[in-house]
């Protein structure tokens, strides 16, 4: 775990809580700094609607979206037994809960990850998501780092419920429903990038993030308008190895200026 990162990465997500607050792409922020921050594999992230069905939205890479889609579609994983419990769950060996989850654990270990953490995103006795953070032999699991992800996972969780506050109670509610037409619009953008280009959806989605932080736009936005033709991105195939330092902190006047200029 990289403890130097740890107050910049607490700084960078209170500093997303603006009017214009996001929060696909808050969430996205949030399982990104667990990856570079505490300097695990891999990171997604499950929040449950108004109907208390968990939805997929955010994760590090290609490999843990599908691996969060598939605890929702088979209803079986570490994040649905973690958000049902409001407990963490915590697996050392995943080749060891083949009985418990086969399908997840099987697909797990086939992209490489070994073990696997689930924290819940809640407050007193409200449970809203889970957080699951996925670890191969080469990162092996940090009690340290797993204390730091559950602050991170607080942190985003008393973020998302003050959005309750206010006269307003069907909020959160159109904000998952808007978030989640958010994630289609990128997932196509990806596809979209990833097929011009010969991409790897992870690559295409790094470079979308890359382009709208150097930009100062939102990724939402740009993806739109790459969706639609009006936003042609890249004259020539990019190089994603020069695609920028997505897991780097930006400034704070940097954000700030992301989230002035967005619309």
């Amino acid at each position: 775990m990289d403890e130097r990162r740890l107050a910049p990465a607490f700084v960078e997500l209170a500093d997303n809580l603006v009017d214009d607050f996001d929060l696909i792409e808050f969430l996205a922020l949030l399982t990104d700094r667990c990856v570079t921050t505490l300097e695990v594999a891999a990171a997604g992230l499950l929040l449950a609607d108004s109907r208390e069905t968990l939805r997929v939205m955010a994760a590090s890479s290609e490999d843990v979206r599908l691996m969060e889609l598939l605890q929702v579609q088979n209803d079986q994983g570490p994040g649905l037994s973690c958000f049902r419990t409001g407990q963490p769950v915590v697996v050392a060996d995943l080749a060891a809960e083949s009985d418990r989850w086969p399908r997840f654990a099987s697909a797990a270990l086939d992209r490489g990850f070994t073990a696997v953490q689930a924290l819940p995103m809640r407050l007193r006795t409200q449970t809203i998501g889970a957080l699951t953070l996925f670890h191969t032999r080469d990162r092996p699991r940090d009690l340290k780092a797993t204390e730091m992800a559950q602050a991170l996972a607080d942190v985003a969780t008393i973020s998302i419920l003050q959005q309750r506050i206010t006269d307003d109670q069907d909020l959160l509610t159109r904000q998952l429903e808007s978030a989640l037409g958010t994630r289609v619009v990128i997932e196509q953008a990806k596809g979209k990038l990833a097929e011009r280009y010969n991409l790897g959806m992870d690559e295409a989605f790094t470079l979308l993030r890359n382009h709208a932080r150097a930009h100062n736009r939102r990724l939402t936005e740009l993806c739109r308008a790459f969706i639609s033709g009006t936003e042609p991105l890249f004259a020539r195939r990019p190089d994603p190895a020069s695609a920028g330092s997505a897991g780097q902190p930006q400034d704070a006047a940097t954000r700030r200026g992301d989230h002035a200029t967005g619309s």
